[in-house]
């Protein structure tokens, strides 16, 4: 396959709502819930930066996401607790589809970059953690641009560092908003529904491929 694929990170090869773990140790049965908020708030204020043109790194929109979390949320924290969480935030686990998924894919000869928000020594340091970082060709990170997806300018800097022509590249990201982002720009997108409740966004903007597993994307590949 002459495809290049673009693997969102949070979210859809690492699973952020693991979490959920050493919080449950912190704070109990609100874990799950306070996880949930921590990566909505996360996301919340990239966009918020993103438009407003105020760009700090990624890792610091999840530490002022945690201070809001725990403040909003009646919880606190140590700065050695809260520095705990912000490490085990860098280390968090793959989905367990991943590692095949991705090897298949790269027998395949398709061309495999990990594409994020997050700084590209962030996102190393998840894959290698992750056992990840050999099945890809390189790290696209949108930090260079000092913005964020869903930004078009962070989908054509993909583009350009992978090497890419618009019509062999390929998005595959759990998030609904990364996906309708990189349709809008030009690229063929695949949304990984990893939740089954979840919704896509009604707007005029359709995925290319709906997979609920990465282990169904080899094949899907293949058919297009």
């Amino acid at each position: 396959m002459n495809k290049v694929l673009g693997f969102d990170v949070y979210g859809t090869l690492i699973d952020t709502g693991a979490i959920a773990q050493p919080l449950y140790e912190l704070m109990g049965d609100l874990a799950p819930l306070f996880a949930a908020r921590w990566r909505e708030k996360q996301l919340e204020y990239s966009f918020r930066r993103g438009l407003m043109q105020n760009y700090v790194d990624f890792s610091r929109c999840t530490e002022q996401a945690l201070d809001y979390c725990c403040e909003s949320m009646g919880q606190a924290l140590t700065a050695g607790r809260r520095n705990l969480l912000m490490t085990a935030y860098g280390r968090l686990p793959a989905f367990d589809d991943v590692p095949q998924a991705l090897t298949e894919l790269r027998d395949a000869g398709c061309r495999l970059y990990a594409f994020s928000n997050g700084a590209a020594s962030a996102v190393q340091t998840l894959l290698e953690h992750a056992g990840l970082e050999a099945l890809f060709d390189g790290i696209v990170s949108a930090e260079p641009l000092r913005s964020y997806k869903p930004n078009p300018a962070v989908y054509a800097h993909f583009l350009r560092s992978a090497n890419a022509e618009q019509e062999q590249a390929w998005l595959i990201s759990a998030n609904s908003f990364d996906v309708i982002g990189a349709r809008s720009a030009g690229l063929q997108a695949v949304w990984l529904k990893r939740d089954t409740s979840a919704l896509l966004d009604p707007w005029e903007l359709a995925p290319t491929l709906t997979v609920s597993t990465l282990a169904a994307l080899p094949g899907e590949l293949a058919g297009q």
